[in-house]
């Protein structure tokens, strides 16, 4: 299954994707389960069928993407968690994985544009799979971890440099406004498969830039669960966006940095593509 976020006739509103169309389940339960992140955190999942017969379908023509969770409670991002991209970058290895803080505000949707702030030219491309958390946790096992998750989505971690190296912290860099985009759907687990073969690939203007499989990540999803799950406890719409590839943008010769009119695409395999046009901001 695919569950969506977008806006339609004047509202936010979820639902299932089907080929060209959504059934706008948030239009059947708005009073009961209004978002995406609500049918997470109660896990009805039983009402859907039965809303589905009920729900408009529309065309995805007349959608606009929403982050697929607009509003989570907590968006923590993996750092250097392949190998590629921690050689590229010349850190050492490290006995724990590196984390930091995204905010909801900084989140666009597939097809919205990502924007390049006034005050850098340094914007990077950081293709990523994301994990959305379907139950709540605290102290979770590695071999529980799974049974945690609501699904997959892809996620671009666009990076602002020259901010992010302004002190060892991550911070300002990953979160300008309009620059972690989140879609264009996420896919249930059933859909996923065993993590491991699916490739992930990012295209800048067309071109591969970036291209992993997801079991080249140094810690593996469950292993990210359980450490993060010691310090916080994990809530339904939680994301976890689990680390990019090597072949950054920032460490290439000369660097390629995304400037206002370039597409940039993140692929990965039983996921989608996640779509994004870069502008400079106003």
């Amino acid at each position: 299954m695919r569950l969506a976020s977008f806006y339609h006739a004047g509202r936010a509103s979820w639902g299932t994707v089907n080929g060209d169309a959504v059934f706008d389940a948030g239009a059947v339960l708005s009073s009961t389960l209004p978002t995406l992140k609500s049918l997470l955190a109660t896990e009805h999942y039983a009402v859907l069928p039965g809303a589905l017969r009920e729900a408009p379908r529309v065309p995805l023509t007349e959608i606009r993407w929403l982050p697929v969770v607009p509003l989570p409670g907590k968006i923590i991002c993996v750092g250097v968690n392949y190998e590629e991209h921690r050689q590229e970058t010349g850190r050492a290895a490290v006995a724990y994985p590196t984390l930091f803080a995204r905010y909801a505000s900084s989140q666009t949707g597939h097809r919205q544009n990502i924007t390049q702030p006034k005050s850098s030219i340094e914007l990077d491309f950081e293709g990523e799979l994301a994990v959305i958390i379907g139950r709540a946790g605290r102290y979770i096992k590695k071999s529980d971890a799974m049974a945690h998750i609501a699904g997959f989505a892809c996620y671009n971690d666009v990076t602002v440099r020259d901010f992010q190296r302004h002190t060892s912290q991550f911070t300002p860099g990953k979160n300008f406004d309009g620059t972690g985009a989140f879609g264009p759907w996420m896919v249930t687990p059933d859909e996923m498969g065993v993590i491991g073969p699916q490739r992930l690939q990012t295209r800048l203007n067309g071109q591969v830039v970036q291209q992993a499989q997801l079991d080249q990540m140094i810690f593996d999803i469950p292993a990210q669960i359980e450490y993060i799950s010691m310090f916080t406890q994990l809530e339904p719409g939680d994301v976890i966006v689990t680390g990019t590839p090597g072949g950054v943008g920032a460490r290439r010769t000369p660097p390629l940095w995304m400037k206002p009119g370039d597409v940039v695409e993140v692929e990965i395999e039983n996921v989608g593509v996640l779509r994004n046009q870069v502008i400079a901001e106003v």
